[in-house]
């Protein structure tokens, strides 16, 4: 999967700005898609946005996570057995308005035992009179994030099969239990997805 790397409005640093991001889950291989679009304050941290694009698509932050930008990796501390060659950089000291331009791609992988990859696409940027503080919202998506732990690409599949094509099967029900009671794929709960980012923003999680 590639990213575009281009040239950051590193000008506009200190300066109130928001950028209007697209995240979407893998893809050249999920259809019909699950992606959604969030506005974000500039100056946050990679280590915040990776906590916002948490609470947006409904995954639980329960894996390691790290954005690929550049050929560098930008993550907290990694465990040795998943240090590579690739360079790596603390995601919580990187801001966004240091790495991200206009219509420039990068990559954001959740999970490394399922994979999920996430290509981040910067829709628009533009500096503000308005100062947004650190905020985020969610203004439009499509379809419900997979449930944690099912297995990668091949897992939601066969998770979704057993659920279409056998709803009422025992196979089914036990499927719909582990995934917490309930799950509809076309699902996109923006209200939820924006009140979820509230309380994080609320209990300072994730850092500036």
């Amino acid at each position: 999967m590639a990213y575009v790397p281009k040239k950051p409005h590193r000008s506009s640093q200190s300066s109130p700005s928001l950028y209007t991001l697209k995240i979407e889950l893998h893809p050249d291989v999920v259809q019909p898609p699950i992606w959604r679009r969030m506005v974000v304050d500039g100056r946050i941290s990679l280590a915040k946005l990776h906590h916002f694009i948490q609470a947006a698509m409904g995954w639980s932050d329960a894996h390691l996570h790290e954005f690929v930008i550049c050929d560098t990796r930008y993550a907290p501390p990694l465990p040795a057995d998943l240090q590579d060659d690739l360079p790596s950089k603390d995601d919580r000291k990187t801001k966004l308005n240091v790495l991200f331009a206009d219509e420039g791609q990068y990559l954001y992988r959740y999970d490394y035992g399922d994979d999920w990859v996430h290509m981040i696409t910067v829709e628009s940027f533009k500096q503000t009179d308005h100062d947004p503080a650190g905020m985020a919202w969610v203004v439009d998506g499509a379809r419900a994030c997979p449930p944690e732990d099912v297995g990668g690409i091949q897992g939601y599949h066969d998770f979704l099969e057993t659920l279409l094509t056998s709803p009422n099967s025992d196979a089914a029900q036990a499927l719909v239990q582990w995934a917490g009671g309930t799950f509809d794929p076309e699902l996109f709960d923006r209200r939820g997805a924006n009140a979820a980012i509230q309380r994080m923003i609320w209990n300072r999680w994730g850092g500036k």
